[in-house]
């Protein structure tokens, strides 16, 4: 079963920057040629997450302020006192939304809704080069 796997790199802004990554994940799985398969999309870091949702700017208001009531971001975590930062909250964001998410390939385009698109969420406390890893896994067209 063949295996496609690039990368995308990006520098985000931090605290909650929600970046969509669509178009890059969509051109990555186009050029493996796979017809019918998986994408696995996954973020290389423990303060990121990846998942998917309405990319307009009163949904991801909305993410940025469940996660503040969630995981708000102040002082007040066991991570900051072990490791002398103020990141403890982005690593509980992390763990709770994830770092990778698998979406189906079929007729070689990712197989997601029309305003489902995949986005990368920042959430240490500084702006990052961040590196997301795209595996596409499956079937190529017999031509």
């Amino acid at each position: 079963m063949p295996v496609f796997q690039k990368e995308i790199r990006l520098a985000t802004r931090g605290r909650c920057d929600v970046v969509d990554i669509t178009r890059d994940v969509a051109g990555i799985v186009a050029a493996s040629g796979i017809e019918t398969g998986v994408v696995n999309v996954s973020g290389v870091g423990s303060t990121l997450g990846i998942t998917t949702l309405e990319f307009e700017p009163g949904c991801v208001a909305d993410l940025k302020r469940a996660l503040d009531q969630i995981a708000p971001p102040n002082p007040h975590y066991a991570h900051n006192a072990r490791w002398g930062d103020q990141n403890g909250y982005a690593h509980l964001r992390s763990a709770l939304v994830g770092t990778a998410r698998s979406y189906p390939v079929a007729s070689g385009k990712i197989a997601i809704g029309t305003w489902q698109q995949i986005v990368l969420c920042d959430f240490d406390d500084r702006s990052r080069q961040r590196e997301v890893v795209v595996t596409v896994v499956g079937e190529q067209s017999r031509m």
